[in-house]
């Protein structure tokens, strides 16, 4: 169980900066992290970095992909999560 939550610990802070580092990027219209590496990391356990990331610093609130994709993967992480802390226990 420490495993699971250090690996969902470790995910979600890379997600959340690969986010801020694209923010960054977009803004200084430098060569930016693609939308399918975003999704991605979010997809194998960032969404909750990501999603928080999307809010705090307002970034691809308006694509679709992300603007309801981030919260439907961080929903079923969560189920996830709660079915395989109960069968861990």
């Amino acid at each position: 169980m420490k495993i699971l939550l250090l690996y969902i610990l470790f995910i979600n802070i890379l997600s959340f900066a690969l986010m801020f580092i694209d923010k960054i990027k977009a803004i200084r219209r430098k060569w930016r992290i693609t939308e399918k590496t975003l999704l991605s990391v979010s997809f194998i356990g960032g969404s909750l970095g990501s999603y928080l990331a999307m809010i705090f610093f307002r970034h691809k609130t308006n694509h679709f992909k992300f603007k309801y994709g981030l919260p439907l993967m961080l929903i079923l992480h969560c189920i996830l999560f709660f079915i395989l802390n109960n069968k861990i226990v």
